[in-house]
C-alpha cells in the first residue's frame, strides 16, 4: 500500500496547496476526520476550521485555516474545494479578533436589515478563525 496520497486545496482564485500527504485532518460538517492513503472514496461537506497535514509519526507540518467547501476523497487523492484557505502562520491575533469584532457588529445591525442569516455565518467562522488561532498559538509553530 502507498504511503502517502496526492492532496490539494483548491480555492476559487488559485491552487492553494498540491503536495504528497501521509496522513490529513479536515473539519468535516459531521465533526472532524483523517484521510490516509487507501482511503474509502468519500464526499464531506467542510465547516470552518484548521486542515491539518501530518506525517506518518502525525506530527503537525502544515495548517491551512479554510471557510467552508467540500471534500473529495479516493483511495489515491484528497482535493479540498473551499471558499478561502490561508495558511495559518499567516493569520494574526489581531486579524482574528477584529474579525469577530466586525462580525459581531454586522450581527447587531442585521435583524433590522433582515440579513441575520448571513451575519450569522459570518460570526461563526470569524469565532473558528479565532478558535484556530488560539490553538496554533498554544501547541507554537511548527
Amino acid at each position: 500500500m502507498a504511503e502517502t496520497f496526492l492532496f490539494e486545496i483548491v480555492t476559487p482564485a488559485r491552487l492553494a496547496l498540491s503536495c504528497e500527504a501521509a496522513c490529513v485532518i479536515i473539519p468535516g460538517g459531521a465533526g472532524h476526520f483523517g484521510v490516509l492513503p487507501g482511503h474509502a472514496a468519500m464526499l464531506s461537506t467542510i465547516v470552518p476550521g484548521t486542515i491539518e497535514l501530518r506525517d506518518k509519526s502525525l506530527k503537525i507540518l502544515d495548517r491551512y485555516f479554510v471557510e467552508g467547501g467540500f471534500a473529495e476523497i479516493t483511495p489515491e487523492r484528497c482535493t479540498v474545494l473551499a471558499e478561502v484557505a490561508t495558511p495559518l502562520q499567516e493569520i494574526t491575533r489581531d486579524d482574528a479578533e477584529d474579525r469577530v469584532k466586525r462580525a459581531h457588529d454586522a450581527l447587531m445591525v442585521s435583524e433590522a436589515l433582515n440579513v441575520r442569516v448571513t451575519a450569522e455565518r459570518d460570526l461563526r467562522t470569524a469565532e473558528a478563525m479565532l478558535a484556530a488561532v488560539n490553538e496554533y498559538e498554544k501547541q507554537g509553530a511548527h
